[in-house]
């Protein structure tokens, strides 16, 4: 396979709230959800979808852009863990080194989802993690989301890709992987070709406050070893950095449909940014390929079910709804 992903795969159990409030600052953001407290509280619908988690997400974008793509991961002895198998392999990812292990459950989170907005409730099991045989080595490793007790787990990967130089990484750290820092991860750092997160990640990465300045976190992160960083901002698209130290601006692709439900959409522009990359586009490209991707999920409930073929994310990208195109940061 040439594109290898290594996260844990969940699956997510969306609950769509009919009553809800959001409290935010002035702004409008840090914003809170609130429900009435000890109540019951009507919702709209449910929707179980399986295989997802950013690993995963990244291995189906690629799939679906014609890339021979596969998953490093765990789930349990389960039907979850069945309906996981089945629905990667129904996109085409390879999934001989998904590891079913005894005793252990799939994970199973839970999205609360009001107006455009998720907040999910997650719980990574804790798989007993080891370096799977690989054979010939992928082209692109991808790694992203794993479980707190994962850190020996990262230290076996960073070796192996000492190894094996000829690898290209992108790493997307997960909740628990921020956690780590990037002290004790520092040698995935190091070693990334691309790194991506949020502008909150890096902020909480670099331990600076909220509302830093963009080029200063593009610097910063960049620092910390990663030839590219790639850094998303909400509505205002994402930022680049290069290893020549060029600062680039992609705006969102201008849908002018609003979003209908946006998990998936980060990762849908980390993957086919990748990708393309992969594909032999230059960064400015491949930025616009991942805003397409990213664009075309939000209006799909769940990270998978808007991610695009190729053919159809060229055809977005050629007609755009209005003018689009990435800047120079001055």
């Amino acid at each position: 396979m040439d594109f290898l992903t290594v996260g844990d795969t969940v699956i997510d159990a969306f609950i769509r709230l009919h009553e809800a409030r959001v409290h935010c600052n002035i702004k409008d953001e840090d914003c809170e959800i609130c429900m009435r407290w000890g109540d019951k509280i009507p919702f709209e619908f449910t929707e179980v979808i399986p295989a997802v988690g950013n690993a995963a997400n990244a291995a189906v974008a690629a799939a679906r852009l014609g890339l021979p793509s596969g998953l490093r991961a765990y789930v349990g002895d389960d039907e979850y863990g069945t309906q996981v198998l089945k629905s990667l392999q129904k996109d085409g990812v390879d999934t001989s080194l998904v590891e079913r292990q005894a005793g252990k459950k799939t994970n199973y989170h839970y999205v609360l989802w009001y107006e455009d907005q998720r907040t999910i409730l997650i719980k990574h099991e804790s798989y007993d993690y080891t370096l799977p045989h690989l054979g010939t080595p992928p082209k692109w490793a991808y790694l992203s989301s794993l479980s707190e007790n994962s850190l020996s787990y990262h230290e076996a990967w960073a070796n192996y890709l000492e190894a094996n130089p000829g690898i290209k990484l992108a790493f997307q750290p997960g909740t628990f992987q921020l956690s780590m820092g990037a002290q004790k991860l520092g040698a995935l750092y190091k070693r990334s070709t691309i790194f991506f997160c949020n502008k909150e990640e890096a902020e909480r990465i670099l331990q600076k406050p909220a509302g830093a300045d963009m080029k200063e976190l593009l610097t910063s992160v960049r620092a910390l070893g990663p030839k590219i960083v790639v850094i998303t901002d909400d509505k205002r698209g994402c930022y680049s950095i290069d290893e020549a130290g060029a600062m680039l601006h992609c705006p969102r692709y201008p849908d002018p449909r609003a979003p209908y439900e946006i998990t998936g959409a980060g990762d849908a522009l980390a993957s086919t940014t990748t990708a393309a990359l992969m594909l032999g586009k230059p960064l400015s490209d491949a930025l616009q390929w991942g805003s397409v991707n990213a664009s075309s999920v939000l209006q799909s409930v769940g990270a998978q079910k808007g991610l695009l073929a190729r053919e159809e994310l060229e055809k977005n990208l050629a007609h755009p709804p209005a003018p689009w195109e990435v800047t120079v940061l001055n």
